[in-house]
């Protein structure tokens, strides 16, 4: 019984592990045999994937690199005006300029032992100031006089109060202010003899055409003349101004009183007649009284004369101020008649002292003479404007901001002065570079950007120029199709001139955070509208219209229904 079952069970056995041969070789079989179909598609490439970036909230800046040099600003060179010393020899440098910091007021440079100072000025010193000289030029030395402590005033003449002014500056120094030289000193004595000497000469040949001919009469004569001219002048003057004569005042007094006395009798014999007039009449039984009748008719008569007195004295009166003003025109007249009179005396007298005195060959000497007196004076004049203390041409050097530095020496001690002689820069740092074109457009003056060193240190700074106001004497021009530019730090504290930097110009910025997807995730239709690919699922898109705005660094800002997060379609199938 027990074997029995045992059989059974090994059969069984075998035939399991039969099957698993069986099934095991057909696997392995199947494996090995596949169809053109399948092995083409296990070969192909998998089915690439969407490349997506995130929508990012920050804010966006734009900015234009500028790769510059870090040196000292607005790079002058500086050359003589002119002579040192106020003399034609030959120029030669004494003590040469010194790299370095330059004051205003300072001794630039000496030339055959002689000063040039460094004023603050934007009129170039051009010609020798000297004693009377006026313009701009001489209105800007006495400010930067002034400047200095030296006082002095600004009139724009160059005065005493201005030379005074100057020679304390030299005496600071230790120099003296330019004195004229022995040429000039030698020049001005010779032309104030030249004046002494026509002088004598016109007396001399004056006294010679006087002595000629007896002229004394004929002068009494003229003196005479013009005294009685005076005198007529005179009392015609008088008569203007006076209306009536003493006489005249006298009997136009006396007819204004016999005016007055006819006015008062009348008016008396008018009163005494309304009296008698205003008495009570009788009654009408009453006999009328003769008496009164005949006092009212002496009254009447009595107003009557009294009334004609008056009308002769206003008569009298008038007659009286009209002879008067007759009498005034014709005293006016005679006195005008004899001004002309005394005028026509005193012509007639110069002209016969004229002719006494016209004899040829002196009176021609005299006035010869007198010529000459006049021309030697003006010679004098004219050379004594510019005679004195004066500040020569290439003992000032103006310069348009001081204090400065000087950056390049372009002469040596010993050297001969002819040129250029050196290069001043301002005292702050700028930083010098180019942009292309097409960002240049982008720039305008006063923007903010960064400077950054090697070191990875960042200074403020700002937009100084651009374009040809940009360009710097000395300095290489920029490439054709860039621009140059100049940047100013805000500080110059830990900065190197001759330091190759990156600048960062900062052409736009958001003000506040604002949604940033990458330039390349926007898509612009045949529409001319913007929009970006949403990825809402695995591979799955959708569109969504956006406004963009400020572009930087590869990355635009965008507005619309996006939101912090979302994936955006930057590449892919």
């Amino acid at each position: 019984m027990t074997a029995l079952m045992r059989s059974p069970r090994k059969l069984l056995a075998g035939v399991v592990a039969g099957v698993v041969i069986i099934a095991g070789a057909g696997w392995a079989v199947g494996s090995r045999l596949r169809s053109p179909a399948d092995e083409a598609a296990r070969r192909a490439a998998p089915r690439a994937s969407l490349v997506t970036a995130a929508v990012e909230r920050r804010k966006l800046v734009s900015t234009v690199v500028v790769s510059g040099t870090l040196e000292y600003g607005s790079p002058l060179p500086v050359s003589l005006a002119g002579a040192v010393g106020g003399t034609s020899e030959q120029q030669r440098a004494t003590r040469a300029p010194r790299q370095g910091r330059l004051k205003e007021g300072a001794v630039f440079m000496e030339v055959n032992g002689r000063p040039v100072f460094a004023l603050r000025g934007s009129v170039p010193m051009h010609r020798t100031i000297a004693p009377g000289s006026k313009g701009d030029d001489v209105k800007q030395l006495q400010r930067a006089l002034r400047r200095l402590g030296y006082g002095g005033p600004v009139s724009g003449v160059f005065d005493q109060a201005t030379i005074a002014a100057v020679t304390r500056m030299y005496t600071k120094k230790g120099y003296e202010a330019q004195q004229p030289t022995l040429t000039d000193r030698q020049a001005y004595d010779t032309l104030r003899k030249a004046v002494q000497t026509a002088q004598e000469t016109l007396a001399a040949e004056k006294k010679a055409l006087d002595q000629g001919r007896d002229v004394l009469p004929l002068k009494m004569r003229l003196a005479n003349a013009r005294t009685d001219l005076k005198a007529a002048e005179r009392a015609l003057r008088e008569a203007e101004a006076r209306w009536v004569t003493p006489e005249d005042e006298t009997r136009t007094a006396a007819a204004e009183a016999a005016v007055r006395a006819a006015q008062e009798k009348l008016a008396e014999a008018e009163q005494a007649l309304a009296a008698a007039r205003s008495q009570p009449t009788p009654a009408a039984t009453t006999t009328p009284q003769p008496t009164a009748s005949t006092d009212t008719s002496l009254l009447e008569l009595r107003v009557q004369n009294a009334r004609a007195d008056l009308a002769a004295a206003l008569e009298a009166r008038e007659r009286v101020a009209e002879e008067a003003r007759q009498a005034r025109e014709k005293s006016l007249v005679e006195l005008r008649k004899a001004v002309r009179t005394a005028k026509e005396a005193e012509a007639t007298a110069e002209q016969a002292l004229r002719q006494a005195r016209q004899l040829s060959p002196t009176k021609l000497k005299v006035a010869n003479a007198g010529k000459d007196v006049a021309a030697a004076k003006g010679m004098l004049a004219e050379f004594a404007r510019t005679y004195g203390t004066s500040v020569p041409p290439g003992e000032v050097v103006f310069l348009p901001k001081l204090p400065a530095r000087v950056r390049k020496v372009s002469v040596k001690q010993g050297q001969q002065v002819e040129k250029e002689v050196a290069t001043v820069t301002s005292s702050t740092f700028m930083v010098t570079g180019s942009v292309e074109a097409t960002e240049a457009e982008l720039l305008r003056t006063g923007m903010e950007a960064a400077i950054e060193l090697d070191t990875g240190k960042t200074y403020r700074a700002r937009l100084t120029a651009f374009g040809d106001q940009a360009k710097v004497p000395g300095v290489e021009e920029a490439k054709d199709g860039s621009e140059p530019v100049l940047l100013t730090p805000a500080s110059m504290k830990g900065l190197k001139p001759g330091t190759a930097v990156t600048a960062r110009v900062t052409v736009g910025a958001t003000k506040e955070p604002v949604l940033v997807v990458p330039v390349a995730a926007v898509i612009t239709g045949a529409d001319g509208r913007a929009r970006v690919r949403v990825e809402y699922a695995t591979d799955k898109t959708r569109d969504v219209e956006v406004r963009t705005g400020l572009t930087a660094d590869g990355n635009v800002q965008v507005s619309g229904a996006l939101k912090e997060g979302d994936r955006v379609v930057v590449s892919g199938a």
